[in-house]
């Protein structure tokens, strides 16, 4: 059963928006950061008017960081990750981004199901490798994906 989600950029001054971003975070184990010093990265996922997700992307055509993707407990196995992360490719590509990286600790099998492919670190491009994500905010554990957004 795929679900309807439909994304809405954080806006800045959205302080509502901002907290929830930062709490579904934290109850995750990802890292908030950044979160307010970035809002323009950060979009939240809605069902009807339900807040159900976040996710973000870092933009540097023709690359770009996918991060902090994550959906209520409660809407887990109901498709609303996957329609997250198809709305958040659409919004990566509409960007003129060909290839997303991410880094996961816990989600590699997800993603490796939406096409993305395991990287070596020293195989993503400088300017991914430079963000706070890859710098400080995620462990050196963490597996490196990507996925080339365009054929």
């Amino acid at each position: 059963m795929t679900q309807t989600v439909s994304l809405r950029a954080v806006d800045a001054d959205a302080s509502d928006s901002l907290d929830y971003v930062e709490r579904l975070l934290a109850r995750n184990d990802l890292p908030t950061a950044d979160v307010r010093a970035n809002p323009g990265y950060f979009f939240v996922a809605f069902e009807g008017e339900q807040k159900v997700g976040v996710g973000g992307i870092e933009r540097f055509p023709p690359d770009g960081l996918l991060r902090s993707v994550v959906v209520e407990e409660s809407m887990r196995g109901r498709g609303a990750g996957a329609a997250l992360c198809d709305r958040l490719e659409h919004e990566a590509a509409s960007d003129g981004v060909d290839t997303l990286y991410l880094l996961t600790t816990t989600a590699a099998d997800f993603f490796a199901a939406r096409g993305y492919e395991r990287v070596d670190r020293a195989d993503a491009p400088a300017s991914i490798r430079g963000t706070s994500q890859f710098e400080s905010l995620c462990p050196d554990t963490a597996t490196v994906m990507r996925k080339r957004l365009s054929p």
